[in-house]
């Protein structure tokens, strides 16, 4: 490249994206664990580290598999480490491991007493929130950055003739639209570069593009269109920067459909190095950031109050935002008596909490806080400003709620496991249903469809660990000879077909391995008895199975592992209370006469979450069921018609309607459509009956 050429690009063409006033962060990390290694006793005592290590393994077994934040605290409260993981399960198991630690993360260990998690939607919002925290708390365990700068944005500018997009960090005193905060400057320099191919907009300053004459190096390489020199109408400019506002807001999808059509028009129009410049732009597109959940961009500062109750316990998780940044979270477990509303009990708790603390300007709430405008005035009455109580509806306060919401159902999850374990709800379960011993593999059925419509059956799996999802099922509905909306020949159905698999892949005695070999599996000689009944080993075959409905549905699900020859698996029909109320199940067992289990009871409680959550696992998968049928294409059935073809059909006629009225000379005229093809799609749509 010529000295010419290199002058004419704008000044920060190679920005590298760090900021000369920034610390290297594996300088920073060399100087801690420097700092660390004066004061760490080498000698560390193992019964400490293995302390410590139960403490985190017992928070690593309810853990999701999701994005998140998590903090280790130590005997006094105080934060130790603030870390963020892609997998949470995954991230704190490796320090569940016992071995294979540094000294520092042996030391970390050994005085965790407690830790507290936030799941997150994607790992960049963990990361984002893993900031936040580390600014705020500064754990003794974190690499602490010794500046304090914000975090960057995107800004496209509207206080000039031709929009300029770029970096920017700091107060927002310029006139424009700010997108973000981004996790780092690399990534608002990789948006950036990716916006520039996209949509072609300037990133140099006023000054330089003031005076400018010809288009510099960037027109060339066709990452700016040039405005500068008038190489692009100014209507055609402002689109542009429109196009790339729409996309940074989130309206990606129109943006990319505009492209797509733009690239297709100048693809019919043999104007191929256009439509490749296009199809450029489209695919730079990829490499822009997405929607951010942890920082909000309209609430400056809010508490954000969310309840869950489970098994009749409550838990408070409370958001605290400040500057437009998530400052932390805490979960609460107030003690109330299981009478209570939700709306009581979050009213009583948020008066004693600002009982010592002032209260921002915006309380937001999960559930309706009863006499919220008086507790908003006796709030008010303390500061200078005035405070809402407000349960927002709709819009990004509700996305917060939500938000909140989640992190208080999986944190009372947590728990409720670690003050009544799984294994003792297996227990009471067993006994309350009168089975001979503990159940260590629970099944539990659930139908869903609409009008008999996309039906589909679910079975989840419960065990000593919890909900086993490795482990669910789904059947969607095949037997023609059921009348539509029959759940019992619905039920019968699912279990023929649960039981009859698990016969063959797991036969327990001489008649299962002989009706194996009868289905058309080889029949294996059926496996000896285990020598400890209470292996760790997780069962194939369910000690309990629970039916979401009552005496017609349990007896469909009799007869249907009866016909198999299976008479000894326990089954338990769940009838839903009257008007459907959770709290007044009635219980069906064969032989038996029904029964209620008490109010407010355990393993009532512990059956009700057995039961929704085959619920929601049915009625999910009927939705994306019908979400596909409803987007199902009629050319998809059609044997030997590819994404090309149809493509090539849709394109020619318009619509499946036309070609469906199409004779056949029109098909096979169409231009990438064969005889053989024409043919099949016409004899396709006018078969005779």
């Amino acid at each position: 490249m010529s000295r010419r050429a290199l002058n004419d690009l704008p000044p920060d063409t190679f920005d590298d994206g760090r900021d000369a006033d920034v610390e290297d962060p594996a300088d920073a990390e060399v100087a801690l664990a420097s700092d660390l290694a004066a004061e760490i006793d080498f000698d560390l005592e193992p019964g400490a580290v293995l302390a410590g290590t139960e403490v985190i393994r017992r928070f690593w077994t309810t853990l999701p598999p999701s994005p998140g934040v998590y903090r280790m605290f130590d005997g006094r409260g105080d934060v130790l480490y603030v870390g963020k993981a892609k997998n949470l399960k995954a991230r704190v198991g490796s320090y569940a491991r016992g071995q294979a630690h540094s000294n520092r993360i042996a030391r970390m260990i050994s005085q965790t007493a407690a830790m507290e998690f936030v799941t997150t939607a994607t790992e960049t919002e963990a990361l984002l929130l893993e900031a936040n925290l580390i600014k705020q708390l500064k754990p003794r365990f974190n690499v602490l950055m010794r500046d304090d700068k914000s975090f960057p944005y995107i800004l496209v500018t509207d206080d000039g003739p031709a929009p300029q997009i770029v970096k920017h960090r700091g107060a927002r005193r310029r006139k424009g639209n700010y997108y973000g905060p981004f996790a780092s400057v690399w990534a608002v320099n990789r948006t950036v570069n990716a916006l520039q191919r996209a949509f072609l907009l300037r990133t140099c300053t006023d000054s330089y593009y003031e005076n400018r004459t010809r288009p510099c190096l960037l027109f060339q390489i066709k990452r700016c269109s040039g405005p500068c020199t008038g190489e692009i109408a100014s209507e055609d400019y402002a689109a542009m920067a429109d196009s790339a506002r729409a996309f940074l807001a989130g309206k990606s999808n129109a943006v990319k459909d505009r492209m797509r059509a733009e690239m297709q028009e100048a693809s019919e129009a043999l104007e191929f190095e256009r439509a490749a410049r296009f199809r450029d732009r489209i695919a730079a597109l990829s490499a822009i950031q997405g929607v951010q959940g942890v920082n909000t961009q309209g609430v400056e500062e809010a508490d954000v109050f969310a309840l869950d109750e489970q098994a009749g316990q409550f838990c408070i998780e409370v958001f605290f935002f400040r500057n437009f940044q998530n400052w932390g979270n805490r979960a609460y477990f107030p003690k109330a008596d299981r009478t209570m509303t939700a709306d009581e009990v979050l009213g009583s708790f948020i008066g004693q909490f600002y009982d010592d603390k002032p209260a921002p300007r915006v309380v937001l709430t999960s559930h309706a806080v009863e006499d919220a405008e008086l507790v908003g005035a006796a709030l008010s009455s303390r500061v200078e400003y005035r405070v809402e109580i407000h349960r927002p509806m709709r819009g990004e306060r509700k996305n917060l709620v939500d938000y909140a919401q989640r992190n208080a159902k999986e944190a009372l999850a947590r728990r409720l496991a670690d003050t009544a374990s799984q294994g003792k709800l297996l227990t009471a379960l067993g006994q309350a249903l009168g089975l001979a011993k503990p159940p260590k593999r629970v099944e539990v059925y659930d139908n869903s469809h609409i009008m008999g419509t996309n039906a589909v059956g679910g079975m989840i799996v419960a065990g000593p660990t919890g909900f086993m999802k490795q482990y669910y099922r789904t059947f969607n509905i095949k037997s023609e000879e059921l009348t539509p909306g029959d759940d019992f020949g619905m039920m019968r159905e699912v279990l023929q077909r649960r039981f009859k698999r698990l016969v063959k892949e797991a036969p327990r005695n001489a008649p299962e391995a002989a009706i194996a070999a009868a289905e058309g599996l080889p029949g294996e000689a059926p496996p000896p008895p285990p020598a400890d009944e209470d292996g760790d080993a997780f069962p194939a075959w369910p000690d309990l199975v629970l039916i979401d409905g009552g005496k017609g549905q349990l007896e469909a699900a009799r007869a249907a592992i009866a016909a198999i020859g299976i008479a000894d698996v326990p089954l338990v029909g769940i009838a839903k209370g009257r008007d459907r109320d959770a709290g007044r199940e009635t219980f069906f067992i064969p032989g038996k006469p029904p029964f209620k289990l008490p109010p407010r009871d355990p393993t009532l409680y512990f059956v009700q979450r057995l039961r929704d959550e085959a619920h929601r696992f049915a009625i999910g998968t009927h939705r994306a069921k019908r979400k596909r049928e409803m987007t199902k294409n009629p050319l998809d059935e059609i044997a030997g018609i590819g994404p090309s073809r149809k493509r090539a059909l849709l394109h020619h006629f318009g619509t499946v309607k036309a070609i469906e009225r199409a004779a056949y000379e029109d098909l096979a005229r169409t231009p990438g459509v064969n005889a053989a093809t024409a043919r099949a799609v016409y004899d396709f749509f006018h078969a005779g009956p």
